[in-house]
């Protein structure tokens, strides 16, 4: 008898937006008699589930529920035909091929892929790891959500609610918590118009979004009284509220933060070449620069030629083009280029059943319909990866 041809392992690191992609993949090509040359598929993943970040919003406002916005990465593992190990990946034997993972023995890989996402950067804000509310890893956020709500809620509770940063997910946050908050006041029997929430960013809020979304935006907030704090830049956090670079002292009971992030510290001690905010740096094909069976994509990743901000709606672009890279990788085909788009398609919800978005330099638009739209549009990217 001849031995058949050994199988060559393909280990995704991370649950994130573009490995889940990569293995719904993997069980359609075998489905359609094309499998991938001899892979076996391992996902390593910290946890057993993974928020998608697009929901989150409406999650804090109580629009979805938990386990609406959350991929079971286990139960997604089984019907794919992939292993999963849960385990927190620390490092990588590039050398030997095998990824060293926490409680638990090195895994050996022919290609492997990370996509581990991000953390947040509290390192120039002073007091900021002890009183604020982190925004990302997202688990953890929801967990000191439930403690800020019963707070809120409780009959001396404070109710000024500071949320820094003024990109579209700080602002997503500002409407969010105010809908959700002020419906825990009012089960609890308690006045909703006592609740303050503001803005406070560095710089102007939506700068890289069109004057049209922008008008709108302020609108939307100016009606819901939620206060906007711009070129304020946050030196520090207490529990009495924040501080400024300018000695501004700024009160708040809470204080939830959506600025930058850095990839995960452990990435930096991969070998690997790195932005100066961690992420792994990646040619267009999205294999690292310095080896090629070593992928990264999602939010710990950055394109060398071409960085693009953070943001989800990348991570989903990459998942088809990792996944036929990876395929061609083991088939020894040329790989494809990812190129990001120049302009996405941006939907904010602002908690109550209504959205803004807009696209490009002019496209503007608002109210129910553009919610109705973006929840669609979630729920059907959501049901790729339901049991």
């Amino acid at each position: 008898m001849t031995a058949g041809p050994a199988a060559r392992d393909v280990i995704l690191v991370g649950g994130g937006h573009t490995h889940v992609q990569v293995m719904t993949a993997f069980a359609a090509a075998a489905r359609a008699g094309r499998p991938w040359a001899d892979a076996r598929l391992t996902l390593v993943s910290r946890d057993r589930d993974t928020p998608y970040s697009g929901m989150l919003p409406g999650h804090v406002a109580g629009l979805y529920r938990r386990d609406d916005i959350h991929i079971d990465l286990e139960g997604l593992a089984a019907r794919t035909g992939a292993r999963f190990v849960r385990g927190a990946a620390t490092g990588l034997d590039r050398a030997g091929r095998r990824l060293v993972v926490e409680g638990s023995a090195p895994i050996e890989y022919d290609i492997a892929s990370f996509d581990v996402g991000i953390t947040p950067d509290l390192s120039a804000i002073d007091g900021a790891e002890a009183h604020g509310i982190a925004v990302k890893p997202i688990g953890r956020f929801l967990e000191k959500l439930a403690d800020l709500r019963a707070a809120v809620a409780s009959p001396d509770g404070g109710r000024r609610v500071l949320v820094v940063g003024g990109g579209p997910a700080g602002v997503e946050l500002a409407f969010s918590l105010r809908e959700r908050l002020r419906a825990d006041l009012a089960a609890a029997g308690l006045e909703p118009g006592g609740l303050q929430v503001a803005i406070v960013t560095s710089g102007t809020i939506l700068k890289g979004l069109n004057d049209g979304v922008r008008r709108r935006i302020h609108g939307a907030l100016k009606a819901r009284g939620i206060a906007v704090l711009e070129d304020r830049r946050i030196a520090a956090v207490s529990a009495e509220g924040v501080t400024t670079d300018a000695g501004e002292r700024i009160p708040a009971d809470a204080v939830v933060i959506s600025t930058k992030a850095r990839a995960p510290s452990f990435l930096e001690r991969l070998g690997l070449p790195t932005a100066r905010d961690g992420t792994l740096l990646t040619r267009f094909t999205l294999q690292t620069l310095t080896d090629p069976a070593v992928f990264a994509v999602g939010d710990c990743a950055t394109v060398a030629n071409e960085p693009t901000e953070k943001a989800g709606v990348f991570a989903v672009r990459q998942g088809p083009v990792l996944a036929d890279n990876l395929r061609r990788a083991l088939a020894g085909e040329p790989l494809r280029p990812y190129r990001a788009q120049t302009d996405w398609l941006v939907l904010m919800t602002t908690g109550d059943g209504h959205a803004i978005g807009g696209r490009g330099d002019r496209i503007a638009v608002g109210g129910r319909w553009v919610w109705w739209w973006k929840d669609r549009i979630d729920r059907r990217f959501m049901r790729r990866f339901a049991g």
